[in-house]
């Protein structure tokens, strides 16, 4: 099934579908406060949420969000709505991160998880190397 889309810009009327279709990925646990004030703050400080909408039900069915530190982007939240999964939806959405970051003539780092083959092999075809050995580690608090 060939599915049309679109990109849009996030907008906080979106919130709402955007946090249920985190949690339908499972990239929202609770923990990572990613909620709309830090989402808005992001954008502010030259980040970028793309939506992919479906042209035929008007819902959002794929996010990646991009934040900016000054010197690099990162890419976070990149997802396709399960039930859209395996139609390579994911291709054009990377796509256009990458035209972001060709835009704003900055590197984009990404993390991803050792056993995501799919995710893995998407991000090798489209020109990401493995960073080193680095681990990645985390305060999810101020208090440590």
């Amino acid at each position: 099934m060939n599915i049309n889309y679109l990109f849009k810009t996030y907008k906080p009327n979106y919130y709402n579908e955007v946090k249920a279709l985190w949690k339908e990925t499972e990239l929202d646990d609770g923990k990572r406060g990613d909620d709309e004030h830090v989402i808005q703050k992001t954008i502010q400080q030259d980040g970028k949420l793309i939506l992919m909408i479906s042209k035929s039900t008007n819902e959002i069915i794929g996010t990646s969000w991009i934040t900016n530190d000054g010197r690099r982007l990162y890419l976070h939240h990149f997802c396709i709505k399960p039930i859209h999964q395996a139609k390579k939806l994911s291709i054009p959405l990377l796509k256009e991160c990458l035209r972001f970051a060709k835009e704003k003539n900055m590197q984009i780092k990404l993390e991803v998880h050792s056993k995501n083959n799919k995710a893995l092999n998407l991000y090798a075809k489209n020109g990401f190397n493995k960073l080193g050995d680095y681990q990645v580690m985390i305060i999810r608090t101020a208090n440590g």
